[in-house]
């Protein structure tokens, strides 16, 4: 008998494992292949500068970014469920890498990957990808905007040209550092990162129509198009390193600091293992497996949004998530995920299908092989740059102007995760995030929960209507209902059309309202009780309890139950 045999046999539905790659190359035809070529060399160019940075802000050398987004870029197009979401190291994991290797070194970092990738995998197979869409947007909101926060603190290093010894991952210690350290102050560093936020925000500007009076004959040539379509961190990447070569800057540069680029494959390494590290790592995993779900659903909705191509299957989207950052690991890489930016791009190039993510992480693998030398010329300060510039449009700011518009649970949530992630880190925020949402989520619900008397003839009857859900949030209104009766009262009648569901506690005080009622010599009577209350009762025996006479069908012979009940 199969595994999956196995797993059914015991009730379990496990996801199939078909990537969304075998559907759309049905049809697929040369026109399609050099749109998604197209597309996928974009991606690439685009992704190359961001590999690196991401790679050099997360504590580790820029060729594991590049590897990542090689071997994982490669991966989750192919295996994915998304027909145009490009994966790669994230900017969401900067701070929770960075944390890791500062703790724990860069070894643990990679089996922390690899076990979150097998959580990850586990995850879509038994179908829990939809459970990541329950998690409250105040909390994905805050969270994002912590994170824009600390990575963008963590670039003021490079961006201000300072050389620490040692920069915390802490957002305290960060501030500590810097202040500490701004005698360093490199005029040229921070004229370089200032230049390239500035050219990243002007050159989509430039050719966006009529942004400038230009002479048409300028704006029709093929030049100026071309130029139109080069993304704007590779010009300035090109350009500003260009420059400080030429100008000999006395800046800090990959090769400076790193060494420079392996101009080779990566190799397969199994990186140090013992069972004693692997205990110590639990909370890294579920971090890096958390935050890359949320990630790449996030990232994979927003790209159904921009295409009317098949909507994304999350399950598979998280076994390929699984797949790649087990696999990654192993040739060097660190965590990966999806990724807006690059699959925004992506989607605005013409892709079609999984194909130009596979091209984009093969032009990435050509650029290593060919072009890897002069990376070491690159300067630390226009990678920094690059990444403030991530950092601000991967923030939602204006959610914060939002706020007023918003109940009070909305802005405790959202402002608490977010103050938590820069102060303490995700992990703490995301859990304490969820904790209030649920505490304000069984507030909420407990408020919905009504019991509203009925007027009736007989003074000896007493008859309320119930509304919502009785669960162990709610129970207090029930329990204290014996306290609140009429003089006299001698019939309690509960109506039970608008109870539209009942938890065991919920259950349970029903009982308790029946034998505080029985006590007074009181009955309690119930009618127009819904499926799921009524099968509650059966599966837990209590139609005796409560008496099988005293359940009835519908209010009028609650009533005539009533009258019987009186005269006994």
């Amino acid at each position: 008998m199969s595994m999956r045999g196995g797993f059914k046999r015991l009730g379990l539905n496990l996801a199939p494992f078909r990537p969304r790659l075998l559907d759309d190359l049905k049809g697929y035809h040369r026109g399609r292949f050099l749109t998604d070529l197209g597309a996928g060399l974009t991606v690439g160019i685009v992704a190359l500068p961001l590999a690196m940075a991401f790679a050099i802000a997360s504590g580790v050398k820029p060729e594991a970014g590049l590897f990542t987004a090689i071997i994982a870029g490669f991966l989750i197009s192919a295996l994915g469920g998304s027909s145009v979401q490009i994966g790669g190291p994230a900017g969401a994991f900067i701070v929770i890498v960075y944390g890791i290797v500062e703790h724990y070194g860069v070894a643990n970092l990679l089996i922390s990957t690899v076990l979150a990738g097998m959580l990850l995998f586990a995850m879509g197979l038994f179908k829990l990808g939809v459970l990541v869409r329950y998690i409250p947007v105040s909390i994905v909101i805050g969270f994002t905007n912590g994170i824009a926060v600390l990575i963008a603190l963590s670039q003021f290093k490079d961006l201000l040209g300072l050389n620490p010894a040692h920069m915390p991952a802490d957002f305290v210690g960060q501030i500590r550092t810097l202040t500490a350290h701004a005698h360093q102050f490199n005029p040229f560093a921070f004229g370089l990162g200032v230049l390239s936020l500035v050219s990243l925000w002007a050159w989509p500007r430039l050719f966006s129509p009529g942004s400038l009076p230009l002479p048409k004959a300028l704006v029709g040539a093929r030049s100026f198009r071309m130029a139109a379509r080069m993304p704007a961190p590779m010009v300035v990447l090109l350009g500003l390193t260009t420059l400080t070569a030429l100008l000999d800057l006395p800046v800090a540069t990959i090769g400076s600091k790193f060494g420079g680029i392996p101009q080779a494959l990566p190799h397969f390494a199994w990186p140090h293992f013992s069972w004693e590290g692997v205990r110590n790592l639990f909370i890294p995993t579920i971090t890096i497996a958390l935050l890359g779900a949320i990630e790449s659903l996030l990232c994979a909705r927003v790209a159904d949004n921009l295409t009317e191509l098949p909507r994304h299957e999350p399950n598979q989207e998280l076994m390929a998530q699984g797949v790649a950052n087990m696999v990654a690991p192993f040739f060097g890489g660190i965590p990966a995920t999806g990724t807006i930016a690059r699959t925004v791009t992506n989607v605005r190039a013409g892709a079609t299908s999984p194909v130009a993510g596979m091209v984009h992480a093969l032009a990435l693998l050509l650029i290593v092989l060919v072009a890897a030398p002069l990376a070491v010329h690159v300067p630390l300060p226009v990678l920094a740059g690059i990444l403030l510039f991530v950092a601000w449009n991967m923030g939602e700011w204006r959610e914060f102007g939002k706020l007023a518009h918003f109940n009070y649970t909305y802005r405790t949530i959202l402002v608490g995760t977010f103050l938590l992630t820069v102060v303490f880190d995700l992990t703490v925020a995301v859990e304490v995030g969820l904790v209030l949402a649920c505490v304000f989520f069984i507030y909420r619900m407990s408020t919905l929960f009504r019991i509203e008397p009925l007027s009736v003839a007989d003074p000896q009857v007493a008859v309320f209507r119930l509304f919502g859900v009785l669960f162990f949030g709610a129970v207090g209104k029930v329990e204290d209902l014996a306290d609140q009766l009429p003089a006299g009262t001698r019939v309690v009648v509960l109506e039970a059309h608008r109870l539209i569901s009942v938890d065991t506690s919920g259950l349970e005080a029903l009982l308790q309202l029946r034998r505080a009622l029985a006590r007074k010599d009181v009955q309690l009577v119930l009618c127009e009780v819904n499926e799921q209350p009524l099968g509650l009762i059966r599966r837990t025996h209590h139609q005796d309890t409560l008496g099988e006479a005293n359940v009835l069908k519908d209010l009028p012979t609650a009533l005539l139950r009533a009258r019987q009940l009186l005269q006994q």
